[in-house]
């Protein structure tokens, strides 16, 4: 088994952020939340993390902003971004700029494992 990865869970509904951190800590990772992409951002842990899990819509900072700022810091963690629109009009924006995956809510917990796996290369 691999080593214990680090989580960033980034997700204005607390509901669901808390549903997230509780998966990801069920597969034996480690997992923060934050309510904002900027209160991740001003947590220094944007380089410390193996995976960032983002929502796309929220106030401020948008999940798509905060890899585009991670990029354009020179940080390369994965981002996976995730969506509660029924529109597919983020997805070709989320693959340009290289987000890990692309999933829509509600999606199917098996989904989320199976893209942190590739991700973490497990």
């Amino acid at each position: 088994m691999l080593a214990q990865s680090q989580f960033a869970i980034v997700d204005d509904d607390s509901s669901f952020r808390v549903a997230l951190l509780s998966l990801v800590r069920s597969l034996g990772h480690a997992a923060t939340g934050f309510d904002s992409a900027e209160a991740f951002l001003a947590s220094g842990l944007a380089d410390r993390v193996d995976c960032i899990i983002s929502d796309i819509q929220m106030p401020g900072i948008t999940g798509i902003e905060l890899k585009r700022q991670l990029v354009a810091s020179g940080i390369t963690t994965p981002v996976v971004l995730i969506t509660g629109r029924t529109e597919d009009r983020f997805r070709p924006e989320a693959e340009a700029i290289g987000a890990a995956c692309f999933m829509r809510k509600p999606f199917d917990s098996q989904e989320l494992i199976d893209c942190v796996g590739r991700v973490l290369g497990e």
